[in-house]
This record gives structure tokens, C-alpha cells and sequence, in this order.
């Protein structure tokens, strides 16, 4: 990924967030079948290695744990948020029109190894993290002891679990950092306004780290 140093994120914990936040991330491989993209729930474990470990599962009939071997470098893709920002909402375009639109967006990418983890208690403490985490808001939690035992084995048997130690982490957060701190405000502002809340806030705390415009 290609990342200028102003839209450059390194802060570990602040990728680490976008990822939990984000949770569903593409997982992408180069397998003895080429080029492949999943895209997957994962479970993010902060304290194992030093960038961290994801952990997911798929189902057995995809053809992604087989293609891969424990060891194989891969890649994920995590994208909290995006919104195209015009031009127009930039107050300096009303004054010199040298301003083109472009497209914000918060990125995070995971390069790994990854191991396949054809094992039923791997799978059932994924499955158990998961449901747990994004259950957490719902008025009556649904948990795995509320389904029938011998159907909730069969699922479990019918999927395979990944685990992904992050040897690198990529952030990308692209906020218009490289226009005054008066375009962003006004952009992320717009943004809000539109239900683009995510990435809109995102530009404003942007601009409020911003040095103060310098005035002729």
C-alpha cells in the first residue's frame, strides 16, 4: 500500500482499535491456486506477538485452508471507513478553484503467517470470542449453550480455524491532512451533516491536531 508520510497512521494501539472496530477484514492469499480474497469475521488477540494475532474460521468446504500451508505469507484488509469529498466543500476552492475531489478513507493491513488450525476446541473458543464480542449490545445475549449441543457440534465440525500472527502493520488514515486545517473542518463537517459520521469526525480531530493556518 502506498502511504505518503502525512496519511501515514504507525500508532499500534490506534490500528489495533480500527481493527476491533472494523472486525470483518479480507483475507487475502496466494495459494497454489493463485489470487484469493475471503472475506471473514476476526478475532483480534493484542497480547500474542509483537504486532499481535488474528484468529478466524472458515467453512471446511472452502477451498482457502487447503490452498494455503502453515507458514504461507498472507495479507488483511481491514477498512473502517470511507466517503468521496468534493471539491466544493473546501472553502480556498471558492477562493483560487485549485482544489479536485478525492476519496478519505481509515485502513489497516495485517501482514502475517498464517496456520490452519483443523481443531474442534480452536474452533469453539473462536466461535465463543466472536459471539460474545459483537452479542455484547443485543438486549438478551445469544450464546453457544443456548443452541442444541448435537447441533451446535455439527457446525462446529462443519468449519476450520486460521490464525494469523501480524508480522507487519500497515495505517493508512487519508483525512485531507494535506490541505489547511479550514478545508478539513469544513469537509469533515459536511460529512457529518450527511451521515457520514465515521470518517467525517475522523477529518475534524484531524484538524484540530493541525498547526493554526498561517495568515498573510
Amino acid at each position: 500500500m502506498y502511504v505518503p508520510p502525512h496519511f501515514d497512521e504507525p500508532d499500534r494501539a490506534v490500528l489495533h482499535d480500527l481493527i476491533e472496530k472494523t472486525a470483518l477484514g479480507v483475507l487475502v492469499t496466494h495459494g497454489a491456486s493463485g489470487l484469493d480474497a475471503n472475506h471473514i469475521p476476526f478475532d483480534l488477540d493484542r497480547t500474542q506477538g509483537k504486532h499481535g494475532t488474528l484468529r478466524c474460521h472458515v467453512a471446511r468446504s472452502n477451498p482457502v485452508w487447503t490452498d494455503v500451508t502453515t507458514g504461507d505469507e498472507v495479507l488483511v484488509v481491514f477498512r473502517l471507513a470511507d466517503a468521496y469529498v468534493s471539491p466544493t466543500w473546501y472553502p480556498s476552492k471558492h477562493e483560487a478553484h485549485k482544489q479536485v475531489p478525492t476519496w478519505n478513507y481509515l485502513v489497516a493491513h495485517a501482514h502475517g503467517r498464517i496456520t490452519v488450525q483443523d481443531d474442534e476446541g480452536f474452533v469453539r473458543r473462536n466461535v465463543a470470542r466472536l459471539t460474545r464480542r459483537h452479542e455484547a449490545d443485543q438486549p438478551v445475549p445469544w450464546k453457544m449453550g443456548d443452541a442444541p449441543k448435537d447441533f451446535t457440534a455439527a457446525l462446529v465440525k462443519a468449519i476450520v480455524g486460521l490464525e494469523i500472527e501480524i508480522t507487519r502493520l500497515v495505517g493508512k488514515a487519508k483525512l485531507s491532512q494535506n490541505k489547511t486545517a479550514q478545508d478539513m473542518r469544513s469537509a469533515g463537517e459536511t460529512l457529518v451533516a450527511q451521515g457520514d459520521r465515521q470518517i467525517g469526525q475522523a477529518m475534524l480531530d484531524a484538524a484540530a491536531r493541525k498547526p493554526t493556518d498561517p495568515r498573510p
